[in-house]
């Protein structure tokens, strides 16, 4: 299994949000501690805002900042929110009126053995394991020595950038 990107970035803000706590933080200097794009963080950060994890202030001296205690952040409700409602697998995304008959023209999409499959159970079941393994941990799990992942993250914010 694999996350997507949008949930690893999502993780990574949380987490040096986390470990700034005293301060409004901008997403170009999260972008420049992670060597990632500020266009996709920009997105992320949209979505945590509207969920009411990161609250943000405009203007001149603006940035964001978490709007709730790491403690009370949970990565599984994190993870579900930042992974959506895609289908986990093809068949899940099918009509399950589908019948072993059912042509692609008929059911674009559709996997054509879902009407008798048991994978979509499995990958089901894969998930929810996965998710109920987050639902344990929190934020504050994942940053216990919020001094050091900064030092590590401000350093890499504002070192240079070797010359290619």
């Amino acid at each position: 299994m694999r996350l997507t990107a949008f949930s690893d970035y999502t993780m990574r803000v949380l987490m040096f949000l986390a470990t700034e706590r005293g301060r409004l933080v901008t997403i170009p200097e999260i972008a420049a501690a992670y060597g990632i794009s500020g266009n996709h963080l920009t997105k992320v950060v949209h979505q945590l805002v509207r969920a009411g994890v990161v609250e943000s202030t405009r203007g001149k001296g603006g940035g964001i900042r978490l709007a709730r205690e790491p403690g009370d952040i949970r990565l599984g409700a994190i993870l579900r929110a930042s992974e959506g409602g895609a289908p986990l697998v093809e068949c899940l995304a099918g009509d399950v009126n589908a019948t072993a008959t059912t042509t692609a023209a008929d059911a674009a999409g559709t996997c054509c053995l879902a009407p008798v499959c048991r994978l979509s159970g499995v990958v089901e079941e894969a998930f929810a394991a996965l998710y109920a393994t987050f639902d344990r941990y929190t934020l504050a799990d994942l940053v216990a020595d919020p001094p050091r992942i900064s030092a590590i993250l401000v350093h890499r914010a504002t070192s240079p950038s070797p010359a290619a």
